[in-house]
């Protein structure tokens, strides 16, 4: 795994960490504007937080990152959706986009593709 796809895997995890657990009270908001369930916020915040801790167990066993990263781009791509059908403005639209393309990145590199 070269030092690029490490330092992606570090960017993802620790963004997904800092916001779920640091800016929830944020989190809570934009799920109520999506209206979404807080069972759903729940079920989306364990996802992102588990898959963002197989991502950096990853650095360590490679094998572990293709489907983490896919399914962490996956939720970045529904984050997406929601920030489009709110008419969210670019600067709440761009996160979750950069986080996107690094689990594309990422996936790309674990499949050596790059």
């Amino acid at each position: 795994m070269s030092i690029y796809t490490s330092l992606a895997l570090f960017v993802v995890a620790t963004s997904v960490w800092f916001v779920w657990i640091f800016r929830f009270d944020n989190i809570v908001k934009e799920f109520k504007q999506y209206g979404l369930s807080g069972l759903t916020r729940s079920l989306v915040g364990a996802a992102k937080i588990a898959l963002a801790t197989l991502l950096v167990v990853g650095i360590w066993y490679p094998e572990l990152v293709l489907i983490p990263a896919v399914l962490m781009g996956l939720l970045m791509l529904a984050a997406q959706f929601f920030h489009f059908k709110v008419n969210n403005s670019w600067q709440k639209r761009v996160p979750s986009l950069v986080l996107l393309l690094l689990c594309v990145y990422i996936a790309s590199a674990s499949l050596n593709l790059m």
